[in-house]
């Protein structure tokens, strides 16, 4: 009797031990496998309808301007005649930078010719004169910090890898301002004691990250030095982001992603492993969910946003994986971040329109196989 006790508890824990690996299993299973998006030549002929379209469109702005007097008030064009469309600065700079993307790209989409004529029209010398004087005013030397920076860079390394007589004219032109903007950086970010770890333009790890790339293409290493001691500051000690907080109602970045993405570009990967495992330790289970943010109002310019957090955590969660084998399953959560946004972003709502463009090219950048 004993004997038969023990061998039906054996049985009964031999079961349970089967079911809980076979529910392991099929849990992971049903992860569901997402279409990989593609860039290719179509694509871009359409994503390129978005910055064509405001690059020129002066109204409605948003000039985000501190008046010192009467002479500042000024129409958009005259006081940024390379960056007046696109409803406000730092969406202009990165319109301008999805065109050098896709042409970089693509050097047969359509009106490619056309294109380079209107960069060079809007990316002159003098215009870059003019920006530069913007920048320089009493109340103007926190505009577009670091956001606008991080784009202004970001643009200057695409011309920068384009290998186009047209990139060589446009870099040399944008180089005045370029050199501005790291100024502002390396003077900058010294003093900041602490970082800015909201989910919209302010963004401390966000506007990191596109400067690093920058310093790193270029060999800029004072930047760079400057960005890895300051992110390691920052970060190197925080532990167990709170990602079920996110996204908030106005998100386009995500505050844990955002950071994790900056920290694998400035630590060594070992030490970057044992950082995120600390930092984000769900990221590794292989049946990990994140549900993309939902968008209730493309018209609203607020709520529209969540496409932009899609966008952005795709190429963070990209950026995280790269060369990390056991975070590969990132990269399904990334495709499915990207399918749900994209098909929505052409259309008549220039609420997302004049700036969404650009988020959807460089996640589709970060896509990989």
């Amino acid at each position: 009797m004993k004997k038969s006790i023990i061998l039906l508890l054996s049985l009964f824990i031999f079961n349970c031990n089967n079911s809980t690996k076979q529910e392991e299993t099929e849990a992971i299973l049903e992860v569901q496998k997402e279409k990989i998006p593609i860039l290719n030549l179509e694509e871009s002929n359409r994503l390129a309808q978005l910055p064509l379209h405001c690059m020129t469109t002066e109204y409605p702005n948003r000039l985000s301007q501190t008046l010192g007097s009467d002479d500042d008030l000024q129409s958009p064009k005259t006081l940024h005649p390379a960056f007046y469309g696109c409803f406000d600065w730092h969406s202009s700079v990165h319109g301008h930078w999805s065109l050098v993307s896709l042409l970089k790209q693509f050097p047969d989409m359509d009106n490619a010719e056309d294109i380079k004529q209107k960069l060079l029209q809007n990316i002159s010398k003098e215009n870059i004169v003019t920006e530069i004087a913007y920048f320089s005013g009493v109340h103007n030397k926190a505009y577009e910090r670091t956001y606008g920076w991080a784009w202004l860079l970001k643009l200057a390394e695409e011309l920068h890898t384009w290998d186009n007589p047209t990139a060589r004219e446009l870099e040399t032109n944008l180089q005045p301002l370029t050199d501005l903007i790291i100024e502002k950086y390396m003077a900058f970010l010294p003093k900041l004691n602490y970082p800015i770890r909201v989910g919209e333009h302010p963004n401390t790890a966000f506007g990191l990250s596109f400067a690093w790339d920058y310093a790193n293409v270029v060999n800029h290493t004072g930047l760079k030095i400057l960005i890895e001691q300051r992110a390691k500051d920052f970060y190197l000690k925080d532990i167990n982001c709170p990602m079920t907080w996110e996204p908030s109602g106005f998100d386009f970045l995500s505050p844990c992603l955002e950071e994790a993405a900056l920290m694998k570009r400035v630590l060594p990967t070992a030490d970057f492993k044992v950082w995120l495992d600390a930092f984000l330790p769900q990221l590794k289970v292989k049946n990990y969910a994140l549900e993309p943010g939902k968008v209730s109002d493309r018209t609203d310019g607020n709520l529209v946003h969540l496409d932009g957090v899609n966008f952005s955590r795709a190429w963070s969660l990209n950026k995280i994986a790269e060369g990390l084998p056991e975070y590969n399953h990132l990269k399904n959560i990334a495709n499915q971040h990207i399918n749900y946004s994209l098909p929505g972003i052409v259309d008549n709502n220039y609420e997302g329109g004049h700036w969404l463009g650009s988020f959807a090219i460089y996640a589709l950048n970060s896509v990989s196989n």
